[in-house]
């Protein structure tokens, strides 16, 4: 039986220059690598969150030129040249992000697993500007998954930072999975 040929060469490696919380980087890195990959084995931003690697928890979502994404599901050289925003880099210097801010006092966390992915993609609904009420935050935030079931605190922190204040129910209703329709 034929044996496999060791190659001795390494695999190729191709150039990328990315903005990663204001601070540019410019690396080498193979084809396949994934930008939640990049950022947490080669960068040590470890606060985006390895979930489930498929696309469904939203665990790694950042921001990318202010749209937010599932890092686990992109490629790192097709973020050439942009402008990337991880929960660290959320908070200004020793500031708190208002939404960070909102999370504490909303108790929006319980294990804190998804709380950088959760904290990312509502930057990112709060910059989509498409979000007004109780009912369209849960929708919009719905590819982020809390296993705690904290989402009437995250929504109530959301809906604390909304530009506009919106919420058409101010007594805060009771626990409704983000995504689903209340009884």
């Amino acid at each position: 039986m034929p044996q496999p040929i060791a190659s001795s060469e390494a695999p190729p490696r191709y150039p990328v220059s990315l903005r990663i919380n204001g601070q540019s980087y410019t690396l080498e890195i193979e084809a396949w690598v994934s930008l939640l990959d990049l950022l947490r084995d080669r960068l040590d931003l470890t606060g985006s969150k390895k979930g489930c690697d498929h696309g469904q928890c939203g665990a790694c979502t950042v921001l990318v030129d202010g749209v937010r994404i599932n890092s686990c599901l992109t490629l790192a050289v097709m973020q050439e040249g942009k402008d990337i925003t991880t929960v660290e880099g959320l908070a200004d210097g020793e500031s708190l992000h208002p939404l960070q801010q909102a999370f504490i006092e909303r108790d929006a966390f319980q294990c804190g697993y998804c709380t950088p992915g959760q904290l990312c993609s509502a930057v990112g609904l709060i910059n989509e500007g498409e979000a007004r009420t109780r009912d369209e935050v849960r929708e919009l935030m719905s590819g982020n998954i809390c296993r705690c079931g904290a989402y009437p605190q995250i929504t109530d922190a959301v809906l604390d930072v909304l530009p506009d204040g919106s919420d058409e129910d101010p007594a805060r209703d009771g626990p409704v999975v983000v995504g689903t329709v209340p009884a």
